[in-house]
């Protein structure tokens, strides 16, 4: 089977871009151990994606691969609004009500009202955002404990939500280090 150069580049990116990483999962302190363990995880992955945008220009931030895709900032509100969303439905519950279906639905759906609204916003200002959000997910995690990571919740645990939300990340990441060598 052959491979191009530029896939085993993508994979170098997303594989080992990882500066000052830790080399293991393990619980940072106060979260009980499996949910400590997927922090860790969510933790390295935001790091790892941070690395390959946060150095991008406005004509970066706003880039479209084509006029179907997401840019790099709207693939970053996509992320906090992907973990906004995971932490009303395993802590809470529930989906969306209006006022965060207003702030967070585009986002979450992307497509072409993401490509009209989030463009013209350095990269800092998608990264913040999903710095408060992770804030928030983790003190809200630290709160809980493996049992109630083991819970179902409507089709699946809260743990494997939370898999979700981190899966989902790493793909997001694939896809942003492809990106970042397309633009010119």
């Amino acid at each position: 089977m052959k491979y191009s150069k530029s896939i085993f580049s993508i994979l170098f990116v997303c594989l080992f871009t990882i500066s000052n990483a830790q080399y293991d999962v393990k619980p940072p302190k106060g979260y009980s151990n499996d949910i400590g363990n997927m922090i860790s995880m969510l933790d390295n992955l935001k790091g790892r994606v941070e690395r390959i945008v946060k150095n991008m220009d406005q004509d970066a931030t706003d880039f479209l691969l084509d006029e179907n895709a997401n840019t790099p900032g709207a693939m970053i509100f996509h992320l906090a609004a992907t973990e906004v969303y995971y932490q009303i439905y395993t802590l809470e519950g529930r989906q969306f009500n209006k006022e965060e279906e207003a702030k967070w639905g585009t986002a979450l759906s992307l497509g072409e009202k993401a490509r009209t609204e989030f463009k013209e916003k350095p990269i800092k200002y998608y990264l913040d955002i999903f710095d408060e959000v992770r804030k928030k997910t983790k003190k809200l995690l630290k709160e809980k404990d493996d049992d109630w990571f083991a819970m179902k919740n409507g089709g699946m645990t809260n743990h494997w939500a939370w898999f979700h939300v981190m899966e989902h990340q790493a793909n997001h990441m694939g896809q942003l280090a492809m990106i970042s060598k397309r633009i010119k």
